[in-house]
């Protein structure tokens, strides 16, 4: 039996752009007929949002693309997690500097930013912050994308 892709995406508080990353990636997959080679899921670094639904104009955003992120509640990543998952992508230089002061060093290098998959690695916007959803959107498709690029090959 071929082992499972695990993938967790990582931002500040799991309930914009780790979430969409989360949902994005489980629609791709299972568009391609690979949903049952993968295990995707999502958290925050900090417990700010802990417990709260994903924020409603990402839910939006996903529903008017067709996508349920229905169920899901932010939560912080664990060393279990570290161990658990093959890649863990962060959506900025933010969360990897909270990544480290949580799980350590990666000394197995599975973490990585979701912008490095494409030919344009930076940051991915907080739309708490910006507003622009349409933007992250956009990133998180590419990124998504390149990452499954980067798998397939």
């Amino acid at each position: 039996m071929k082992k499972k892709t695990k993938v967790l995406f990582v931002c500040h508080g799991n309930i914009c752009r780790s979430p969409m990353a989360e949902f994005v990636l489980k629609q791709k997959v299972s568009t391609l007929g690979m949903a049952q080679d993968f295990e995707i899921a999502s958290a925050a670094t900090s417990t700010e949002e802990t417990g709260n639904p994903v924020y409603p104009p990402v839910k939006s955003l996903l529903d008017a693309h067709g996508i349920s992120c229905k169920g899901k509640t932010a939560r912080q990543i664990t060393a279990d997690d570290y161990r658990h998952y093959d890649h863990i992508i962060a959506m900025d230089s933010n969360n990897l500097r909270n990544l480290k002061r949580l799980i350590g060093e990666d000394t197995d290098g599975k973490i990585t930013l979701l912008m490095d998959y494409t030919d344009t690695p930076r940051d991915v916007a907080d739309p708490w912050y910006t507003r622009d959803f349409r933007q992250t959107w956009e990133d998180v498709q590419r990124g998504c994308d390149g990452f499954l690029d980067s798998i397939a090959r």
